[in-house]
This record gives C-alpha cells, structure tokens and sequence, in this order.
C-alpha cells in the first residue's frame, strides 16, 4: 500500500533493504553540491559553495516555462542525432542505401549523380527524422507536458522535479507510478545542454529512485530512444539493466507510410532496475 505518491518504473536488480544500496536516499538526492566540504571555507567560499550547489525540488507552476523550454530543446537535438549517428544502429538500412546508390549507377550511368546519391538519401533521413520528431512534440507538449500540474502533481503515484541551480531551472524529470505491476516509471529527463557534465542526470534519476524506495514500489522502469551512448552509461551507472530493445519503435506521431520506413528508424531500449521482490 503506497502512501506518498508514487512514481515511474524501470528495470535492474539492487537489495532495497538497506538504504545506502539505493542511490539518491541519503541528503544527495535534496541537494548535490560539486565541492566537497563546505566545514573548512571561509565566508566567501562558502557562498560559491551554495552558488554551485544543485537542489531537486519539486514542479511549482511558476516552472512551466522553463520546464517546456528544457523539454523541447533536449528532444530537438534527436533529430540530427537520429538522422546521423542512429544510422550507424541500423546496418540493415546501412546495406539498403549502398545498394541503391550502386542501382543509380546502372540506371543513370551518371558518376556524378551516384555521388550525389549518398548526400539526397541522408538528406531524405533529416527530413523525417524531423517531421517525425516535431510530432512526437506536437503530442507530448499537448498532453502531459501542456499541464504538468493536472497529470504529474495531482495524482497519486505521479510526480515532476526540476533541478534548480543558482535560481534558475537546468533540469527535469518526471515518475509516474503504476499500480497494476506495482513499478514506477522514470519520464521525460532531461537536462539544459549548457549545464551538462556536472551530474544533474543523476541527481535527478536518484530522486526518482529515493521516491520508488520510500513508496514501497518494486520496481523502477523506463524506455528510451537516446542514441547518445552517454545516455544508457547513465541508467547503468544507477543500476538500471537492459531488459530488451526493439529495432522498430514506433513514436507517436508516424504514420508508417514506405517513404517515413525507409528514411526513419529508431531503436527503442527498455531498462529496469529490481528494487525488491515482489
């Protein structure tokens, strides 16, 4: 029985019964801070100490704005990195653009058209990978992201955290509990591209974590489509396991037509992390 409101699910293996094995159970998970010890600074570092420090609190309705902005900017830089790097998941997509580039050849007999062909096919790649993504958008930022309050902070088992650092927001996430399978689903990280490398992501993936412990969920889950390795390092290093991936995800938004499945594909990763047994 769950008395706090819970909050998302992913998946791996830990002992929950002691707290230390939990990340972002200790004061971590309320406030990290980059330098050590503020016990031996004078006045003024102390200050700079409290300039650096990062604090998880949650949603206010004051935070919208940036909440949105911090969403839409993370998930806009997916559409190059989908188009490009993600090109390099799909080996079957790989061969299928060689062998039509070779094809142009035999039908156009034209050197220059055949080189040509490589820069139109991944071109063709951009171009949905940005309608795709700017759907996806469309439907996430009229849904739960449109009121943040009503789908996150008023029901029970949900929640929305941003990391506020020298009074302004570089950071959010998102849980949302489900009580048919007892877990706790981590939603919509994400973090400013200006204050990355500093830990934010984790921070923020502990306090899904602390609020899954204390809410007696048993485990944590979350899907993802980041094609950046950094990304999936992250769910490792908070103990989360790849419990599958499926080569043909399909987003909200796509509408399956041949030309989006041959310019558009993206590879969704699920992970799970075992907070206790059920």
């Amino acid at each position: 029985m769950h008395f706090s409101s819970p909050k998302m699910v992913c998946e791996t293996k830990i002992v929950a019964d002691e707290h230390d094995a939990i990340p972002g159970t200790k004061k971590e998970s309320i406030m990290w801070s980059s330098p050590p010890s503020s016990a031996a600074l004078n006045p003024s570092e102390v200050t700079d100490v409290r300039k650096d420090a990062v604090f998880i609190r949650e949603f206010e309705c004051g935070d919208q704005e940036e909440v949105r902005r911090i969403f839409y900017e993370g998930i806009m830089e997916r559409i190059p990195n989908t188009a490009f790097r993600g090109l390099r998941q799909q080996p079957k997509t790989q061969f299928l653009y060689a062998l039509l580039t070779v094809m142009c050849y035999f039908v156009t007999n034209s050197v220059t058209l055949t080189c040509c062909a490589p820069l139109i096919l991944m071109g063709a790649r951009y171009y949905y990978s940005r309608k795709v993504i700017h759907g996806y958008l469309d439907c996430a930022l009229h849904t739960d992201m449109a009121d943040i309050e009503a789908y996150y902070m008023k029901p029970t088992g949900s929640c929305f955290w941003v990391a506020v650092l020298d009074g302004r927001v570089v950071g959010i996430v998102a849980a949302k509990g489900r009580e048919d399978d007892n877990r706790v689903e981590l939603r919509r990280m994400s973090v400013d591209s200006r204050y990355r490398g500093k830990g934010i992501a984790k921070a923020l993936g502990r306090r899904v974590l602390e609020f899954a412990v204390r809410n007696n969920y048993a485990a944590v889950v979350l899907g993802t489509t980041a094609v950046k390795l950094a990304a999936h390092k992250l769910y490792e290093s908070l103990g989360f396991r790849r419990t599958g991936q499926s080569e043909d995800y399909r987003l909200p938004g796509m509408n399956r037509s041949p030309l989006e499945r041959l310019f558009f594909q993206i590879r969704y990763s699920r992970y799970r992390l075992q907070l206790r047994e059920e």
